[in-house]
């Protein structure tokens, strides 16, 4: 493969699968180099071939894991062996090298036989994607159960004799429901995961229950009403399918990476704010979440309108310096008119300022931390417009607040608000693509930067 032909490769296929990540340039390589290795600060160098004297630098906010590498591997194996066909229709290739990445991504979670399940049962369900019934989109669940082989038996039914036919596209939700295949693609039965006991998992609220149900044994394959795929295995959303590109999902790290800077950080803060961002991502709402450092709450809280502070002692800090910023001014009137309206309990400042957002929201909110409000709850109030605030405990300084922009910011309301507040903790933008994209202040020079970007 010759390297432009490589460089098309990577922009189209590779970099969407690994969101986030970008070409950061090359640097020479030798035969004694391997095609795929890491490089530094969350790189990794890629070249097509043993033969090649350079390699690519892929860099992204987030390390790369191994079984990434493997998959990548797998990946370029497959492309490798398209270009040698020789082949010059470009829309051909295109199909073909596609194929390549799905066949992988199968490959790399199962066997032979269930890979070649897998890619088939994917392909059928691509149809549907393309395709309504009775005027509606629709949603599919499929469970491959990788320890059932019935395929010695008399009596079965393969899922290319009724996955494409009309009745099918009934007999399952994606959410709760799901038709079970044995791992060379023969019929087992109907699964309904509302039984399903409570095992740690990592997948957007909806699907929560099917992630729980695929554990090593078992793989699930959704096709959502929006027509994304997304692929469960180890109880964990492992890949999915959204306008048109595959991503892969590396949870644990990204989890990790958002106790940057905090030894404070809780690990159920951590968790809660993670898995919020991705049910938000999956809601195709977007939404805004900071999260801020222990030390730069009071920075944080001058860029927060009064109205939408939901925490008495915030309200208070909020207060003050309001109050200071009126004395500045030296201006008698002015400061009677903000002395009016601040000095007074926070309760009569919500009742007298009509902040009946905020009193709502304090009602549904009891007091409580962010990780300890349920999951459903905390997707709804980051979906609103605006920003949910919280600190390093938890507590909830703000939600869908519009907050002081500082002048020069580019971008829509949430990336500006999330790059102004990054200054003071990391700010995570869930755009309504579903597109996460988290952002914190770098130690040297406390400009914004990229800390990962998942979807």
């Amino acid at each position: 493969m010759d390297k432009n032909e490589f460089y098309k490769v990577v922009n189209k296929l590779i970099l969407p699968l690994f969101t986030g990540s970008i070409i950061e340039g090359e640097e020479p390589s030798s035969v004694r180099d391997n095609e795929i290795a890491f490089g530094k600060r969350n790189s990794l160098l890629i070249k097509p071939s043993k033969s090649d004297e350079y390699r690519l630098i892929l860099k992204r906010g987030q390390p790369f894991q191994s079984f990434e590498i493997n998959l990548l591997k797998s990946i370029l194996a497959e492309i490798d062996k398209i270009s040698t066909l020789g082949l010059n229709d470009e829309s051909y290739i295109s199909v073909l090298q596609y194929n390549a990445l799905e066949k992988s991504i199968c490959s790399s979670i199962s066997d032979a036989d269930t890979a070649n399940t897998m890619f088939g049962i994917i392909s059928e369900l691509g149809k549907w994607a393309m395709r309504t019934y009775e005027g509606h989109k629709i949603a599919i669940g499929i469970i491959i159960n990788l320890s059932a082989d019935i395929s010695e038996q008399g009596e079965k039914l393969h899922y290319t004799q009724i996955i494409d036919k009309e009745f099918f596209a009934l007999l399952s939700d994606g959410i709760d429901s799901y038709i079970e295949f044995d791992r060379k693609g023969y019929l087992l039965g109907y699964t309904h995961t509302s039984k399903i006991k409570k095992m740690p998992s990592i997948a957007p609220y909806e699907f929560e229950m099917v992630a729980r149900y695929c554990n090593e044994k078992r793989i699930g394959i959704v096709l959502t009403k929006n027509s994304d795929f997304l692929i469960f295995k180890n109880r964990n959303l492992l890949f999915a399918k959204r306008a048109g590109n595959w991503n892969i999902y590396s949870h644990e790290e990204v989890i990790q990476l958002l106790s940057y800077r905090g030894n404070y950080s809780l690990k159920d803060i951590r968790r809660s704010v993670y898995y919020t961002a991705l049910d938000t991502s999956f809601a195709y709402t977007g939404g805004c979440i900071v999260y801020l450092n222990k030390d730069k709450v009071e920075q944080a809280i001058a860029h927060i309108d009064a109205h939408d502070i939901l925490d008495e002692k915030y309200f208070e800090i909020k207060k003050r310096q309001e109050l200071e910023n009126a004395n500045k001014l030296y201006n008698l009137q002015t400061l009677s008119a903000v002395e009016a309206v601040y000095n007074v309990p926070y309760y009569t400042f919500l009742q007298q300022q009509n902040c009946i957002k905020a009193e709502c929201l304090r009602k549904l909110i009891m007091g409580k931390p962010f990780h300890e409000l349920g999951r459903k709850l905390r997707q709804e109030i980051v979906s609103m417009d605006g920003a949910t605030v919280i600190d390093n405990d938890g507590t909830i300084i703000a939600a869908g607040a519009i907050l002081k922009i500082e002048a020069g910011s580019e971008g829509g309301g949430r990336l500006a608000a999330a790059t102004t507040l990054s200054k003071y903790g990391i700010a995570i933008k869930i755009s309504q693509d579903g597109i996460l994209k988290a952002f914190y202040p770098d130690r040297k020079n406390g400009k914004v930067k990229a800390l990962f970007t998942v979807g």
